[in-house]
């Protein structure tokens, strides 16, 4: 009888809940599932930031798991999150982390690096769609935008 390993228990799994380049995102959910699939096991470990990068018709053209930190908090860099944006020719950005413990609500730190993240995005024309908040065990997530926050 053949075992299937973790690495292709994993492979599949990401496979099945990514969203693949040239798809197009259309809602907060969509973005949540697809940031969930990316931060896998580190989903309870530490803070994992990533970052969709979209075109003119809201096509993922890439995805990237720009920071991580530690259990309780990660350091973000937005002049890290406009240089990719532009390298990758993106016309809209969507971000999105985990928080290990669970809580999905936003904390003060959370809005302050989303609006400066917006600034820094405004400055080179790139529009700024969402900054989500993803947590373990199916746990669901928050969207600053859903709550009128970008």
């Amino acid at each position: 009888m053949n075992q299937i390993s973790d690495a292709d228990i994993e492979l599949e799994y990401r496979k099945r809940f990514t969203v693949p380049e040239g798809e197009i995102i259309s809602d907060s959910a969509t973005a949540a599932k697809h940031f969930t699939a990316v931060i896998g096991d580190r989903i309870t470990e530490r803070e994992c930031f990533l970052v969709m990068l979209l075109n003119g018709r809201n096509q993922l053209v890439h995805s990237e798991s720009l920071f991580e930190g530690t259990l309780t908090s990660a350091i973000i860099f937005p002049r890290e999150i406009v240089r990719l944006a532009i390298i990758e020719n993106a016309a809209a950005v969507l971000v999105g982390h985990n928080h290990p413990s669970g809580n999905r609500m936003e904390s003060s730190e959370d809005r302050k690096i989303s609006d400066k993240i917006k600034m820094a995005l405004n400055t080179v024309d790139i529009k700024f769609h969402d900054f989500l908040i993803v947590v373990p065990g199916g746990g669901g997530y928050t969207s600053f935008a859903d709550k009128g926050l970008i």
